[in-house]
């Protein structure tokens, strides 16, 4: 078998926050390299830079120094059109906030992406209703955010990252806001999606859980990649889900 594609790759990127009288080094040189269909968790602790190297995968912020190539193309290259281009065809988000618009409905909330990706009507409101019975939330399409659980309201954020067949998904802390059993839902969730949609998942990530899931884990630690750890590295007891799940 060939070697796995790269879909993200991190070359010598650093990110300064000018601050004015100071400036602050978030990131001090990240290399990194993600292949295709993983199930990726970037840990470390509050502001060690993981949010910062996680914005930049996704094209929502420029490295000051270094590059970042989503599937080969140089992402600080594009201009503000081809990087909107790129965030809504081969970019999923998922936020830890769930960032639903409160007046429109599951549905409608997993079709706007479709509709900026020039998706007719009909198709889009097929695919949406797809995605709902494929995230356990067939019955739900007519519901607002108010009117489903913090977990409902999750599941349909992970509805809409997959609403233009992306290659990665990035999830910022997907279960911050859940509690303990939906949160491991959630987590199950996006794995059985890595698996099944062969979609690339980016988890940036203070939940222990996600280590019984992840293919590799990337821990940062001021500013720097501290280790790469490969899932048969992983001491799983440290809080994963248990086996009998």
């Amino acid at each position: 078998m060939g070697e796995k594609k790269k879909i993200v790759r991190v070359s010598g990127v650093t990110k300064n926050f000018d601050l004015g009288r100071i400036v602050v080094e978030v990131l001090k040189g990240i290399d990194l390299e993600i292949e295709a269909g993983n199930y990726i968790s970037i840990m470390g602790p509050s502001g060690s830079g993981k949010s910062t190297l996680f914005n930049m995968i996704g094209g929502l912020d420029k490295p000051t120094a270094g590059k970042v190539f989503i599937d080969e193309v140089d992402v600080a290259q594009l201009d503000a059109y081809e990087l909107a281009w790129l965030r809504c065809r081969k970019i999923g988000y998922i936020f830890q906030t769930f960032n639903l618009i409160p007046v429109m409905t599951a549905l409608e909330n997993i079709t706007i992406p479709m509709t900026f990706a020039g998706v007719g009507d009909d198709e889009a409101v097929r695919r949406g209703m797809a995605l709902l019975d494929q995230v356990g939330l067939g019955g739900r399409h007519g519901h607002r955010p108010a009117e489903l659980s913090g977990g409902q309201q999750q599941r349909v954020a992970v509805a809409r990252a997959l609403a233009n067949s992306p290659a990665i998904i990035l999830a910022d802390e997907p279960t911050g806001n859940l509690d303990l059993a939906t949160g491991e839902d959630i987590i199950r969730l996006l794995k059985e999606l890595s698996s099944t949609n062969g979609v690339t998942v980016i988890s940036a990530t203070h939940d222990y859980k996600m280590l019984n899931v992840s293919d590799q884990v990337v821990w940062i630690r001021d500013g720097r990649v501290d280790k790469i750890q490969q899932r048969e590295e992983l001491d799983i007891t440290t809080g994963g889900l248990s086996s009998n799940h």
